[in-house]
């Protein structure tokens, strides 16, 4: 019996290792993989694009916040992996009532890595996850040595309406171990104003890849409304995916680091 608690504090029981699961989460999907499960996933959404050569041959579930339940049903998992804030939580009692559901809600790098661990735990791969969280602790401590000294800034999630990450998310964590002060203090994504941001006058704003795929054209449209500021496209991925994905975070923080010092 592998008894844990997930990350909404409700227990999650397994009479034996999971030989059918489903990922409801594209950052977890990859984790999945990384961990070995290959053989063990029978669905994923149809944003789980990680990795691009082993996703393609699995059944697509639906969308994060549109899962097609019938079809995850007619798949008979012992293993759903979710997410508080990527699915929606109908779907996911509705989900629960019948299949273990784990919920992660990491919303900052200690919590990302009791995921990994509760992951790991679930699926009998506890010895490569551990080994994976503690490669990922060195290579966030090579980024503490690099880390900026206080620039402000706005990390920008979506476009009309203008959405930021702010407090209490995982994006904001991995912001301030670059070294940069988000200059919104609301809790999760708030909507901001034009009138806002300028008010705000951060010294970098981050254009996010995702889930509003910002591009070069965009910039214009803040140097405009923010001028004087530092304006990067960022992939998304690396500031919002917790899981292996943290493996490549620092570096691609210390690059982002680099880039903005030589300005």
């Amino acid at each position: 019996m592998i008894t844990l608690t997930d990350q909404l504090g409700r227990p999650v029981s397994l009479e034996q290792p999971p030989s059918r699961i489903i990922s409801l989460v594209p950052s977890q999907t990859e984790l999945l993989y990384y961990l070995g499960l290959d053989d063990r996933i029978v669905g994923i959404t149809k944003f789980c694009t990680h990795p691009a050569d082993k996703v393609k041959s699995k059944t697509k579930i639906g969308g994060t916040k549109q899962l097609d339940t019938p079809l995850i049903r007619s798949l008979d998992p012992d293993l759903i992996i979710a997410n508080k804030e990527e699915n929606e939580r109908l779907q996911l009692q509705n989900l629960m009532a019948d299949y273990p559901v784990y919920v992660s809600d990491p919303n900052d790098m200690d919590t990302a890595l009791a995921m990994i661990s509760d992951i790991g735990r679930l699926t009998s791969c506890q010895q490569a996850a551990d080994e994976l969280s503690s490669t990922i602790s060195q290579q966030f401590a090579k980024l503490e040595e690099e880390r900026l000294t206080g620039l402000s800034v706005a990390y920008l999630i979506w476009r009309k309406p203008y959405m930021v990450a702010s407090k209490g998310t995982y994006i904001d964590d991995m912001l301030d171990r670059c070294g940069f002060v988000n200059v919104f203090k609301q809790q999760r994504y708030p909507e901001v104003s034009n009138e806002m941001l300028a008010a705000t006058r951060p010294d970098v704003v981050l254009l996010s890849s995702e889930p509003y795929p910002f591009k070069q054209k965009h910039i214009d449209e803040f140097a405009q409304l923010l001028p004087g500021a530092i304006i990067k496209l960022v992939d998304g991925e690396m500031f919002s995916w917790y899981g292996s994905r943290m493996l490549y975070a620092p570096e691609y923080f210390i690059k982002l680091i680099n880039s903005i010092q030589t300005i």
